[in-house]
Protein backbone atom coordinates (compact mmCIF):
# COMPACT_ATOMS: atom_id res chain seq x y z
CA UNK A 1 0.00 0.00 0.00
CA UNK A 2 1.23 3.27 -0.87
CA UNK A 3 1.95 5.91 2.02
CA UNK A 4 2.82 9.35 1.73
CA UNK A 5 5.45 8.68 4.54
CA UNK A 6 7.77 10.69 1.53
CA UNK A 7 6.75 13.79 0.01
CA UNK A 8 3.40 13.18 -1.36
CA UNK A 9 3.13 13.77 -5.02
CA UNK A 10 0.25 16.40 -4.32
CA UNK A 11 0.09 18.14 -1.16
CA UNK A 12 -2.57 20.77 -0.38
CA UNK A 13 -1.62 22.86 2.55
CA UNK A 14 -3.79 25.61 4.71
CA UNK A 15 -5.70 25.75 1.42
CA UNK A 16 -8.72 28.31 0.96
CA UNK A 17 -11.15 28.84 -1.11
CA UNK A 18 -13.37 32.00 -2.36
CA UNK A 19 -16.07 32.60 -4.31
CA UNK A 20 -16.43 36.54 -3.45
CA UNK A 21 -16.39 37.06 -0.16
CA UNK A 22 -17.65 33.72 0.77
CA UNK A 23 -15.17 31.37 1.81
CA UNK A 24 -16.27 28.06 0.40
CA UNK A 25 -12.90 26.12 1.95
CA UNK A 26 -11.26 27.18 5.05
CA UNK A 27 -7.58 26.19 5.41
CA UNK A 28 -7.44 22.53 4.62
CA UNK A 29 -4.57 20.11 4.26
CA UNK A 30 -4.41 17.40 2.71
CA UNK A 31 -2.14 15.03 0.59
CA UNK A 32 -2.02 12.20 -2.32
CA UNK A 33 0.84 9.81 -2.79
CA UNK A 34 1.72 8.32 -6.01
CA UNK A 35 -0.09 5.22 -6.65
CA UNK A 36 -2.66 6.08 -3.56
CA UNK A 37 -6.25 6.29 -3.61
CA UNK A 38 -7.44 9.02 -1.35
CA UNK A 39 -11.09 9.69 -0.45
CA UNK A 40 -13.07 13.18 -0.04
CA UNK A 41 -16.63 12.37 1.97
CA UNK A 42 -18.90 14.59 3.40
CA UNK A 43 -22.39 16.20 2.71
CA UNK A 44 -23.49 18.28 0.14
CA UNK A 45 -22.33 22.12 0.09
CA UNK A 46 -19.25 20.50 1.91
CA UNK A 47 -16.77 21.93 -0.54
CA UNK A 48 -15.37 18.85 -1.71
CA UNK A 49 -16.07 19.74 -5.46
CA UNK A 50 -14.83 23.10 -4.72
CA UNK A 51 -11.47 21.67 -3.98
CA UNK A 52 -11.24 19.90 -6.85
CA UNK A 53 -11.68 22.99 -8.55
CA UNK A 54 -8.93 24.96 -6.49
CA UNK A 55 -6.43 22.23 -7.59
CA UNK A 56 -7.58 22.09 -11.81
CA UNK A 57 -7.41 25.51 -11.57
CA UNK A 58 -11.15 26.65 -11.73
CA UNK A 59 -11.69 27.96 -8.73
CA UNK A 60 -12.32 32.17 -8.20
CA UNK A 61 -9.62 32.42 -5.92
CA UNK A 62 -7.19 30.16 -4.17
CA UNK A 63 -5.21 31.52 -1.05
CA UNK A 64 -2.33 28.44 0.27
CA UNK A 65 -0.18 26.15 -1.25
CA UNK A 66 -0.98 23.17 -3.69
CA UNK A 67 1.93 21.63 -4.10
CA UNK A 68 2.46 19.11 -7.48
CA UNK A 69 5.63 17.39 -7.57
CA UNK A 70 7.56 20.17 -5.04
CA UNK A 71 6.06 23.09 -7.20
CA UNK A 72 2.99 25.51 -6.23
CA UNK A 73 0.72 25.48 -8.74
CA UNK A 74 -2.15 27.96 -7.69
CA UNK A 75 -2.08 30.50 -10.35
CA UNK A 76 -0.99 28.09 -12.95
CA UNK A 77 -3.95 27.48 -16.04
CA UNK A 78 -5.89 24.88 -16.17
CA UNK A 79 -4.57 23.90 -19.68
CA UNK A 80 -1.20 24.22 -17.84
CA UNK A 81 -2.16 22.05 -14.68
CA UNK A 82 -3.47 19.13 -17.26
CA UNK A 83 -0.47 18.73 -19.69
CA UNK A 84 1.67 18.31 -16.38
CA UNK A 85 0.13 15.46 -15.32
CA UNK A 86 -3.12 16.20 -13.58
CA UNK A 87 -6.39 15.49 -14.77
CA UNK A 88 -10.50 15.74 -13.79
CA UNK A 89 -13.29 13.15 -14.35
CA UNK A 90 -15.87 16.25 -13.79
CA UNK A 91 -19.38 15.71 -11.98
CA UNK A 92 -21.44 15.15 -15.08
CA UNK A 93 -19.05 13.86 -17.43
CA UNK A 94 -19.00 16.41 -19.20
CA UNK A 95 -18.82 15.06 -22.97
CA UNK A 96 -19.37 16.39 -26.51
CA UNK A 97 -22.67 14.74 -27.20
CA UNK A 98 -21.90 15.25 -31.23
CA UNK A 99 -18.94 13.76 -30.90
CA UNK A 100 -18.32 10.17 -31.32
CA UNK A 101 -16.31 8.29 -28.89
CA UNK A 102 -13.57 7.85 -29.96
CA UNK A 103 -13.65 11.88 -30.94
CA UNK A 104 -14.43 12.53 -27.35
CA UNK A 105 -11.43 10.73 -25.83
CA UNK A 106 -8.87 11.85 -28.21
CA UNK A 107 -9.58 15.28 -26.43
CA UNK A 108 -7.78 13.84 -23.43
CA UNK A 109 -4.94 12.83 -25.19
CA UNK A 110 -4.56 15.74 -27.05
CA UNK A 111 -4.34 17.90 -23.63
CA UNK A 112 -2.47 15.64 -21.58
CA UNK A 113 0.99 14.32 -21.13
CA UNK A 114 2.89 12.16 -23.28
CA UNK A 115 2.94 8.82 -21.50
CA UNK A 116 2.22 4.66 -21.70
CA UNK A 117 -1.32 4.94 -21.54
CA UNK A 118 -2.84 4.59 -25.38
CA UNK A 119 -6.23 3.78 -26.76
CA UNK A 120 -5.09 0.03 -26.32
CA UNK A 121 -5.50 0.40 -22.80
CA UNK A 122 -8.93 2.17 -22.62
CA UNK A 123 -10.20 -0.24 -24.90
CA UNK A 124 -9.04 -3.30 -22.21
CA UNK A 125 -10.72 -1.52 -19.67
CA UNK A 126 -13.67 -0.61 -21.69
CA UNK A 127 -14.44 -2.87 -24.53
CA UNK A 128 -18.04 -1.84 -24.71
CA UNK A 129 -16.48 1.94 -25.70
CA UNK A 130 -13.99 -0.11 -28.43
CA UNK A 131 -17.56 -1.83 -30.12
CA UNK A 132 -19.28 2.08 -29.77
CA UNK A 133 -15.79 4.10 -30.95
CA UNK A 134 -17.49 5.54 -33.73
CA UNK A 135 -21.30 5.87 -32.06
CA UNK A 136 -22.26 9.37 -31.05
CA UNK A 137 -21.48 10.15 -27.14
CA UNK A 138 -24.94 11.63 -26.63
CA UNK A 139 -26.48 8.18 -27.50
CA UNK A 140 -24.81 6.27 -24.82
CA UNK A 141 -26.08 5.17 -21.40
CA UNK A 142 -25.21 7.26 -18.69
CA UNK A 143 -23.01 4.77 -17.51
CA UNK A 144 -21.18 4.39 -21.09
CA UNK A 145 -20.71 7.96 -20.84
CA UNK A 146 -19.05 8.05 -17.32
CA UNK A 147 -16.88 5.21 -19.23
CA UNK A 148 -15.69 7.59 -22.15
CA UNK A 149 -15.05 10.46 -19.44
CA UNK A 150 -12.60 8.03 -17.41
CA UNK A 151 -11.31 6.65 -20.83
CA UNK A 152 -10.24 10.72 -21.90
CA UNK A 153 -8.94 11.63 -18.68
CA UNK A 154 -6.58 8.62 -18.33
CA UNK A 155 -5.77 9.18 -22.13
CA UNK A 156 -4.23 12.38 -21.03
CA UNK A 157 -1.38 10.02 -18.69
CA UNK A 158 -2.35 11.56 -15.48
CA UNK A 159 -0.07 11.37 -12.71
CA UNK A 160 -3.01 12.54 -10.70
CA UNK A 161 -6.77 11.58 -11.22
CA UNK A 162 -9.41 13.85 -10.07
CA UNK A 163 -12.21 12.05 -10.10
CA UNK A 164 -15.50 14.18 -8.93
CA UNK A 165 -18.78 12.26 -7.91
CA UNK A 166 -18.31 9.11 -10.55
CA UNK A 167 -21.13 7.44 -9.46
CA UNK A 168 -24.10 9.98 -9.35
CA UNK A 169 -26.76 8.80 -11.06
CA UNK A 170 -25.57 5.30 -11.94
CA UNK A 171 -27.22 1.92 -11.13
CA UNK A 172 -25.57 -0.10 -8.74
CA UNK A 173 -24.30 -2.58 -11.43
CA UNK A 174 -22.25 0.20 -13.26
CA UNK A 175 -21.20 1.77 -10.26
CA UNK A 176 -19.69 -1.49 -9.15
CA UNK A 177 -18.03 -1.65 -12.54
CA UNK A 178 -16.78 0.94 -12.57
CA UNK A 179 -15.18 0.72 -9.11
CA UNK A 180 -13.59 -2.43 -10.17
CA UNK A 181 -11.02 -0.70 -12.23
CA UNK A 182 -9.93 2.22 -9.49
CA UNK A 183 -7.33 -0.56 -8.17
CA UNK A 184 -6.31 -1.45 -11.58
CA UNK A 185 -5.83 2.29 -12.33
CA UNK A 186 -3.76 2.68 -8.92
CA UNK A 187 -1.33 -0.09 -9.66
CA UNK A 188 0.03 2.03 -12.60
CA UNK A 189 1.01 4.30 -10.18
CA UNK A 190 -1.25 6.98 -10.10
CA UNK A 191 -2.24 8.99 -7.39
CA UNK A 192 -6.16 9.01 -7.05
CA UNK A 193 -8.70 11.79 -5.52
CA UNK A 194 -12.28 10.71 -5.10
CA UNK A 195 -14.87 13.36 -3.87
CA UNK A 196 -18.07 11.01 -3.53
CA UNK A 197 -21.35 11.35 -1.35
CA UNK A 198 -21.51 7.34 -0.94
CA UNK A 199 -19.22 6.83 1.82
CA UNK A 200 -19.45 2.87 1.80
CA UNK A 201 -18.07 2.96 -1.91
CA UNK A 202 -15.54 5.41 -1.93
CA UNK A 203 -14.16 4.06 1.45
CA UNK A 204 -13.99 0.50 0.41
CA UNK A 205 -11.48 1.64 -2.34
CA UNK A 206 -9.65 4.49 -0.16
CA UNK A 207 -6.06 3.79 1.59
CA UNK A 208 -6.87 7.31 3.29
CA UNK A 209 -9.48 9.66 4.00
CA UNK A 210 -10.22 13.22 4.59
CA UNK A 211 -14.01 14.36 5.61
CA UNK A 212 -15.22 17.63 4.89
CA UNK A 213 -17.79 19.60 6.85
CA UNK A 214 -18.32 23.02 6.10
CA UNK A 215 -15.31 23.59 4.60
CA UNK A 216 -12.98 22.22 6.90
CA UNK A 217 -11.27 18.69 7.58
CA UNK A 218 -13.65 17.49 10.61
CA UNK A 219 -11.59 13.70 10.19
CA UNK A 220 -9.19 12.04 8.85
CA UNK A 221 -7.30 8.58 8.58
CA UNK A 222 -7.17 5.32 7.19
CA UNK A 223 -11.06 3.43 6.70
CA UNK A 224 -9.69 0.57 8.06
CA UNK A 225 -8.49 2.24 11.70
CA UNK A 226 -11.54 4.87 11.98
CA UNK A 227 -15.26 3.20 13.22
CA UNK A 228 -18.09 4.43 10.92
CA UNK A 229 -19.90 5.56 13.50
CA UNK A 230 -17.56 8.03 14.18
CA UNK A 231 -17.00 8.81 10.57
CA UNK A 232 -21.19 9.65 10.33
CA UNK A 233 -20.86 12.06 13.63
CA UNK A 234 -18.40 13.66 11.36
CA UNK A 235 -19.52 13.64 8.14
CA UNK A 236 -22.95 15.02 9.79
CA UNK A 237 -21.43 17.49 12.00
CA UNK A 238 -23.18 15.19 15.21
Amino acid sequence: MATTAARPLLAAEGVSVFYGKFRAIDHVDIAVGAGEVVSIIGANGAGKSTLLKAIIGQADRVEGTIAYDGSNIVNRSTEAIVASGIMLVPEGRRLFPSLTVEENLRLGRDVGRRGEIDFADVWRLFPILQERRRQKAGSLSGGQQQMVALGRALLANPRILLCDEISLGLAPLVVNELYTLIPQIKNRGIGILIVEQDIERSLTVADRFYCLLEGKVSLAGRPAEVSRDLVMKHYFGL
